[in-house]
């Protein structure tokens, strides 16, 4: 009985969520320095683990989109720069990309002043798979999946577009927008040091809501309490929201907190 309410329950929230299939990472318009630059795009179909890491390196965003399709379609763009295109060709030739177990992971020679290489992915998988993804210099998109998603990058913004489970996502320059595609939450964590945090609830959202910041002010669809509904700029609120429930963190030093009603 419960195994059939919870598939009930995948199969309801799959219903909202979008079948993506649409690819966009291209090698187009990516001549925006007067260095060589060599590009091309790997495409790799891998068996649905339920899982999926990807270490994108030091250089390159992360994209994950939920379809309803049985498999996984791992999608790089590899790029390198370098003074002459022999030059740029090389270096490509030395970036490797791994998709292994789950692992996905860019790896390839030390960046140079004026020679460099980085790894962006966009990533097809079924709407139920959990995710970690990290990043260092690009930001993390993740669309229609449901399941523990982890997204962390330290310049590049973290975006969340109707997902469910627990989330959480951390930013050091970039701000954090996540919209929840249900009720259903075991806990959600964002914190960012430069950028604001916009989170979108549905109506029937019920949490217990810890939000602050340093340079910035807090608001929120939901009623806040009676104490802070007068005050111009909150920096510390803790209420609920419905009856309350799994615990919702938000934190940033520089930006605001906006929670809002979908």
């Amino acid at each position: 009985m419960k195994s059939t309410i919870l598939m009930l329950l995948a199969v309801g929230l799959s219903a909202q969520m979008r079948d993506n299939r649409d690819k966009q990472l291209t090698c187009e318009n990516r001549h925006n320095s007067d260095q060589a630059r060599s590009c091309k795009i790997n495409e790799q179909s891998l068996a649905a683990l339920g899982r999926l890491t990807v270490e994108a390196g030091h250089n390159g965003g992360v994209s994950v989109k939920g379809w309803s399709q049985g498999q996984t379609l791992v999608r790089a763009r590899v790029e390198a720069w370098a003074p002459t295109d022999s030059e740029a060709s090389l270096l490509a030739g030395q970036v490797h990309v791994e998709t292994s177990s789950g692992i996905l992971r860019a790896t390839g020679p030390e960046n140079l002043d004026n020679r460099g290489w980085a790894v962006s992915w966009e990533v097809f998988a079924p709407h139920q798979t959990s995710l970690t993804l990290n990043a260092h210099n690009g930001g993390v998109n993740v669309s229609d999946i449901r399941g523990t998603l982890r997204a962390k990058t330290h310049n590049g913004g973290v975006h969340f577009t109707r997902v469910a489970g627990d989330v959480s996502g951390s930013s050091h320059n970039g701000g954090i927008h996540v919209e929840m595609a249900s009720a259903d939450a075991s806990q959600l964590n964002f914190d960012t040091h430069n950028g604001g945090i916009h989170l979108a609830l549905p109506s029937s959202f019920s949490a217990r809501v810890h939000a602050e910041t340093n340079n910035g002010g807090i608001s929120s669809d939901f009623p806040l309490p009676e104490v802070h509904r007068g005050e111009r700029r909150p920096r510390s609120i803790d209420f609920n929201i419905g009856a309350g429930g799994p615990a919702i963190t938000l934190k940033t030093n520089n930006g605001g907190v906006n929670i809002k009603r979908l």
